[in-house]
């Protein structure tokens, strides 16, 4: 796989010179800055690395730089003889474009024999301008951004070349590329230096300006005059002043990064952590994240000079936020642009466009007749608990119950998790997560479930031994697809089984226990930290169905009838905020059990993972229920950074992108393998052959794939659960990487490891993943 990492190396100082356009002096700055390391550093090694050239031979600026400093090493990768754009020239050469993975890899292929054959320094210069386009057509500040170099940025000293400066080091900034150091000529008509040591100054960026080269004479004398002019400027304190903040800069990354964790273990306290096993040996330091991979801290072995960050998929997608990848540039432009437009502003009696349009865009894509209100919060837990609000006090007010009732209880499913703020922690039985939280209470009624899993080959709906007296035996299915198939499932003689037992079950808890329900709240599908569990759809389908016809169950004062979009019989949640936006391969998870919400909470995805921002959707029968002349009677729910303008902006920009994927069909070919004529198109990144070859493994009890998410069920004699350990071993030879150039960082579950891709992942890259995490199970 075609995994590149950042570059960093202990020995070998290394730099990307960016220009602020083109013409600005990049090849000369370079050439002076490498002649004044072969006069500081005589016995370090230099080299000049040039990516991409174009125009005649003789004048590449590798030559120039070859023959203007003596005793280095100048290369080039990719030569065109026309003298124009990369994404032109390549177009016209009759030499194939490299492809951007290739020249990322030719690049850290050469970066990594010069380190080596360190101690030294490398630099590596751009063409043209930060956004002039590589060979493939993609800007240069995108192209090269998962080397994330440090950048030395040669500025503009002509007329304009203020704002071009800026604007250069803006978009390198925004994209999280590190500016060590900015040099530029002294330009006594337009005095740019003077302006622009002063503004980098203020952002912590040593500027400094250096005498501009001699200018061409006809009088042949030129490279007698350049080589006079490196000279002298080699001597300079400007140059000595630049290699000093270079090295410094350089070896200040390089101890902080090794301190990180060490110093983190003494002031941080972790989530989900029991902190009698963590210490500085256990915490990932994390450099940088790009596409699916963190950029982590890594101790070369011994007596090697070894790359210091090593790349980490992202196993556990970030908690389950990345959808779109790290440090992915349109979401960091739309968070920028939202930023400097809004910043925030407060929410309540107003509005603003990002949050308007992003609603509309939401309650239009779920394809939902019922929803038709959004109201915002700041992640998934607060979201639900908005979502229980609306919903117990919608029940409360059909009901004629006396609205500060404490009796009020959910439906739900056993190990359902909805957050750790107070009141979501009560949606879910009492668990690991909450059962020693002081004030969780747990307010409801958890049915079990039958669950889906692959197991030697066949998908199988399993029944719990409990239920097997009332629901049968285990069955067998072709395909997942089948099993998806719930229109087709309905005449099976287990749909009835199911509605009955539900039935019989909420009948017993109303009529004869005398419990008061106020909302049924679901995950749709799967049951994320509960364990990866994927419940039967028919199941699902029938409760919610059951739920909402047995209105003499849960509204027996109610005489008017419904409409088409009125909530019956309780008020249905779905909790989306881990399986909603494409996470399991659709925009909303409901559309798999065929069932519309009166309630939905979608989080995570909605901003691909860059900032917090919750939406919960609700229908107009539950908005309704808080329309009064009474203040008290609103959703009195908010916080400082309701609808955040950034957050706002980013979630639109994100769907956007989501959307535009599935109508250019990017997914199809991921679809492909798993399209069948048993049911609906039901399909994963993760392969057909790699699940099956899993569910064969003796390690392991069923493996699901569906949309992004893998995950496997390992045997543990000692039992299941949360607390089972069984995964530790395997999660520790997936982040050792068996010497590869990459490992893997993942989560567990108990005895549930689970991996997830983003929704740009590669099927190259995927399919690598797969060969990888098959060895390790062994």
């Amino acid at each position: 796989m075609a995994v590149i990492r950042s570059v960093l190396w202990k020995n070998l100082n290394c730099y990307h010179v960016y220009g602020a356009n083109t013409n600005v002096g990049k090849t000369i700055v370079s050439t002076a800055i490498c002649r004044s390391l072969r006069r500081k550093f005589p016995d370090s090694k230099i080299w000049y690395l040039k990516p991409v050239s174009t125009g005649p031979l003789v004048e590449a600026d590798d030559r120039h730089v070859g023959n203007f400093v003596t005793g280095i090493q100048a290369d080039c990768l990719y030569q065109f003889n026309e003298p124009v754009s990369p994404h032109i020239a390549a177009k016209d050469s009759i030499d194939n474009a490299p492809l951007d993975s290739e020249l990322l890899e030719s690049i850290y292929s050469k970066l990594s024999q010069y380190a080596d054959d360190a101690p030294g320094w490398a630099l590596v210069e751009t063409a043209g301008g930060v956004h002039s386009p590589g060979p493939s057509g993609t800007s240069q500040a995108d192209l090269f951004r998962p080397l994330r170099l440090p950048t030395i940025l040669v500025g503009d000293s002509n007329l304009g070349g203020i704002s071009s400066s800026i604007s250069a080091f803006e978009s390198l900034h925004v994209r999280g590329y590190d500016t060590s150091l900015v040099l530029l000529f002294a330009n006594d008509k337009y005095k740019n230096h003077e302006y622009l040591v002063e503004y980098f100054s203020k952002k912590n960026v040593t500027a400094l300006s250096i005498p501009a080269p001699p200018e061409w004479r006809p009088d042949g004398g030129d490279r007698q005059r350049m080589a006079e002019y490196y000279n002298k400027l080699s001597e300079s304190a400007a140059m000595e002043q630049a290699l000093s903040v270079l090295k410094t800069k350089h070896d200040s990354r390089i101890d902080n990064l090794a301190s990180m964790a060490s110093r983190a273990s003494n002031v941080i306290w972790y989530p989900f952590s029991q902190h009698t096993s963590v210490s500085a040996s256990t915490i990932t330091t994390i450099d940088s994240a790009y596409g699916d991979h963190f950029q982590t801290l890594t101790t070369p072995p011994e007596n090697s000079q070894g790359p210091l960050l090593n790349s980490t998929f992202d196993g556990s997608a970030s908690w389950w936020t990345q959808g779109l990848g790290h440090g992915n540039p349109e979401l960091s432009l739309a968070a920028s642009y939202a930023a400097g437009r809004f910043g925030h502003v407060m929410f309540a009696g107003a509005v603003h466009e990002p949050a308007l349009t992003l609603a509309e865009s939401l309650l239009a894509n779920m394809r939902n007749s019922r929803l038709s209100r959004v109201f915002y919060s700041d992640n998934g837990s607060t979201g639900i608990e908005v979502a229980v609000k609306m919903a117990l006090r919608a029940s409360a007010v059909r009901n004629g119950w006396d609205t500060s009732v404490k009796d009020l209880e959910v439906i739900g499913l056993k190990g359902s998790y909805h957050g750790d703020t107070i009141g979501a922690m009560d949606c879910s039985e009492p668990s690991v997560y909450n059962k020693k939280v002081t004030w969780h209470s747990g307010r409801g009624y958890w049915f079990e479930y039958p669950t889906v899993q692959m197991a030697n080959g066949t998908w199988t709906v399993e029944i719990p031994e409990a239920l097997q007296p009332e629901l049968g035996s285990s069955s067998q299915y072709a395909s997942v697809n089948e099993i998806f198939n719930l229109s087709g499932r309905q005449s099976e003689p287990l749909a009835h089984r199911y509605r009955t037992y539900i039935k019989n079950v909420i009948t017993k808890l109303v009529k004869d226990d005398k419990r008061k329900f106020g909302a049924l709240i679901l995950e749709p599908v799967v049951l994320g930290a509960g364990g990866m569990i994927l419940v039967d759809p028919l199941f699902q389908k029938l409760l919610v169905d059951v739920v909402r016809e047995s209105r003499d169950i849960f509204e027996p004062g109610r005489s008017h009838a419904p409409t088409n979009t009125d909530w019956t019989g309780l008020p249905v949640i779905f909790d989306e905020v881990f399986t909603g936006l494409y996470r399991l391969g659709r925009f909303s998870s409901a559309s798999f059990i065929g069932a519309e919400p009166d309630i939905s909470v979608h989080a995570k995805l909605l901003t691909g993972g860059l900032i917090p921002l919750c939406a919960t959707l609700a229908s107009e029968s539950i908005f309704e229920s808080f329309l009064s002349p009474e203040k008290s009677d609103a959703l009195l729910h908010g916080h400082s950074y309701t609808a955040h303008a950034v957050g706002c902006t980013v979630a639109e920009a994100s769907i956007n992108s989501m959307l535009t994927m599935e109508r250019n069909q990017v997914w199809d070919d991921f679809k492909a393998q798993w399209q069948d004529s048993t049911g609906p198109e039901i399909w994963s990144m993760w392969s057909r052959p790699f699940v099956e070859k899993l569910s064969h493994d003796p390690a392991v009890t069923g493996v699901i794939g569906l949309g992004s998410v893998l995950g496997i069920t390992l045997k543990d004699s000692a039992g299941s659960g949360y607390t089972s350990s069984i995964s530790q071993d395997l999660q520790s030879r997936l982040v050792q990487g068996k010497g590869r150039e990459w490992n893997i960082h993942s989560r567990s579950l108990g005895n549930v490891i689970y991996l997830m891709s983003s929704l740009t992942s590669t099927k190259q890259n995927i399919r690598e993943i797969e060969e990888f995490v098959g060895r390790a199970i062994r």
